[in-house]
């Protein structure tokens, strides 16, 4: 059995798919851990080719001799939620202003696909967690 490789740090970064680049953020991210930036990138971009457009986070570990390995996760909830509602952006002031509405049938769909990174049991508190943060954007579930 070989020894374990030392983790030195993880780094968590929010990228568009297919599209990570040396510039920043990805280069000022991982630079300082001596990181080779481009490998990173060609091997993001291959993974997340599919979901081009949206953006995709990356937990990129990182082990002492340099080597990497990297999950990524789900897009965000407040992401899926503006491209379910055709919004550019939440409400300015929050619990004033309703700037769009959402199905319920939409809501489920958002809560399904974010499951796996969601702390939550079943889909009902999966749902009841994207509808707090739809709420916060000004967004009602209706």
């Amino acid at each position: 059995m070989a020894p374990k490789k030392k983790i030195l740090t993880v780094v968590k970064l929010q990228i568009a798919a297919g599209q990570a680049t040396p510039a920043p953020p990805v280069g000022t991210a991982l630079g300082p851990h001596g990181l080779n930036i481009m490998e990173f990138c060609k091997q993001y971009n291959a993974a997340t080719e599919s979901q081009r457009g949206t953006i995709i986070p990356a937990e990129i570990t990182i082990y002492e001799d340099r080597s990497f390995t990297f999950i990524t996760k789900t897009p965000p909830t407040p992401v899926l939620l503006r491209a379910a509602a055709g919004i550019d952006k939440g409400a300015q002031t929050t619990g004033r202003e309703i700037v769009a509405t959402i199905s319920d049938a939409q809501l489920t769909e958002i809560a399904q696909t974010k499951m796996p990174d969601l702390n939550a049991n079943d889909l009902e508190a999966a749902k009841k967690q994207v509808a707090g943060t739809a709420r916060s954007m000004g967004i009602k579930v209706g």
